[in-house]
């Protein structure tokens, strides 16, 4: 299983008809989550006439939410629902912002301003994927180290740790779906004298080859 979410926070601003328009992103985790930003957004923006918002949260987009907060119906929470689906995200929510110029933009207008607000605000983010992973120990003794880091270079599987007892210690973050590949490799190089130990299954985020966990992603990022 793998999904795409924004990397995190993000503001982007532009003008319309004297409108300025604020749209403010943020990777977020649940619906509490999703509230909590909306309502900081609208904190920050207290003098603005409008704060419409979308998010969408679960691996299979099971929360959906939007609110108008006082434009026309129709013509600014939905339209940044559906940048969110044709962006084919989620655990994201979005805030766009409207500070009134004194034009009015029709609905027509108003739609595409919110749109763009949300689009802005995602490509700022930037989008990242998420994907089921397992963190594996493989145990080898010391003369099949070489030939195991040879393989891992050769088929992206990247070592995070190497620690040196009496036998050594390799760690990898495995992509849930490679990790028989993993096995059956290092199973094969070691004439199956590897052992092999398997944390949980859960989600990591992927960049390139690499997977990273929730603590350290925005390090990265």
């Amino acid at each position: 299983m793998s999904y795409f979410t924004i990397k995190d926070e993000s503001i982007a601003e532009f003008k319309e008809k004297k409108s300025i328009f604020i749209g403010h992103g943020k990777r977020v985790e649940s619906e509490d989550e999703a509230k909590e930003f909306i309502s900081l957004v609208k904190s920050k923006h207290k003098q603005a006439r409008h704060n419409v918002y979308a998010y969408i949260i679960g691996a299979n987009r099971e929360v959906q939410r939007y609110s108008d907060d006082g434009e026309p119906q129709g013509t600014g929470g939905i339209p940044m629902l559906e940048v969110l689906k044709k962006s084919d995200i989620t655990d994201v929510a979005v805030v766009v912002t409207r500070y009134f110029g004194g034009i009015l933009l029709g609905t027509g207008g108003l739609a595409r301003a919110y749109s763009k607000g949300a689009s802005l605000a995602i490509k700022e983010a930037g989008i990242v994927e998420k994907v089921e992973g397992i963190l594996i120990e493989i145990i080898i003794e010391y003369d099949l180290l070489g030939k195991l880091q040879h393989v891992c270079a050769k088929e992206n599987f990247y070592i995070e740790d190497v620690e040196y007892t009496e036998k050594v210690r390799i760690k990898i973050l495995c992509e849930f779906s490679k990790l028989q590949k993993l096995k059956s490799q290092v199973t094969e190089i070691t004439s199956g004298k590897a052992l092999f130990e398997e944390a949980d299954i859960k989600m990591y985020f992927k960049l390139e080859y690499r997977l990273y966990d929730d603590e350290i992603i925005n390090s990265v990022l």
